[in-house]
């Protein structure tokens, strides 16, 4: 893979290897003024890595360094992430700026690259998380179109599928066990959602951020049968503790 040096300043150092990767997308009109952006001394952003639509890869810090693309951020008992995570922003508008399908030669520039980061580092599937993810009330990133469940068929990421739940809809202002246990799910898969058996707004906007990666035809925040369905299959094949 070819990648196109392009510093920047905007990095200080690790206390320890990364463990994560997160991606991005730039959320903004161009790559070029994405590019820009996280080179400018001024924004105090950065990442690792950023993938354009045309597959072209730029390294922008050295993985060894920690960039700043996580802000403030939760995964599976790590706060801030910056220091535990490689980032890599994916060129595209976002959601404010007319989201988009991510092109074919994007995708497989960014499935060849996170192959690569981990041939150096040690870092599980169920660490390969968005933006999103890590941030729910502030984030949607990289969003619903983002092809999580082709990356996880080239072997990177968790993805899995299972028959719908039984029983009907859970959603904001429902209270008992099943929202219990649904929290409970979420903060076992990585979530920061210590279970209260309140579906509160809280639990929508992670229920929605676990919809825009693991559930994508849908996000409503609403935890229907296939939802939880799939949370569960997802905490099964994952093994995790």
């Amino acid at each position: 893979m070819n990648l196109i040096d392009a510093p920047s300043p905007n990095f200080d150092p690790r206390t320890a290897p990364p463990t994560m990767i997160v991606l991005h997308y730039t959320g903004m009109k161009s790559g070029q003024a994405a590019l820009d952006r996280l080179r400018d001394p001024e924004a105090k952003v950065s990442s690792h890595y950023l993938v354009e639509e045309d597959g072209r890869v730029f390294r922008l810090v050295a993985e060894e360094r920690r960039a700043w693309h996580a802000g403030v951020s939760f995964w599976r008992g790590r706060r801030n992430v910056n220091g535990d995570s490689i980032g890599i922003e994916i060129v595209n508008p976002g959601h404010e700026f007319g989201y988009r399908p991510f092109p074919e030669a994007q995708i497989e520039s960014v499935i060849a690259l996170v192959a690569d980061i981990r041939t150096r580092w040690e870092i599980e599937d169920r660490d390969i998380v968005g933006h999103s993810d890590i941030a729910p009330s502030r984030k949607e990133d990289p969003g619903e179109l983002f092809p999580w469940r082709r990356l996880a068929d080239a072997g990177h990421g968790l993805w899995a599928e299972w028959p719908a739940a039984p029983g009907a809809p859970i959603g904001e202002g429902e209270e008992g066990a099943a929202v219990f246990a649904l929290q409970a799910g979420l903060t076992r898969l990585g979530f920061d959602l210590p279970p209260s058996g309140r579906f509160d707004a809280d639990t929508a906007t992670v229920v929605r951020a676990f919809q825009r990666h693991w559930r994508p035809e849908r996000v409503d925040g609403v935890a229907d049968g296939e939802t939880r369905a799939r949370l569960i299959a997802l905490l099964r094949v994952s093994s995790l503790p």
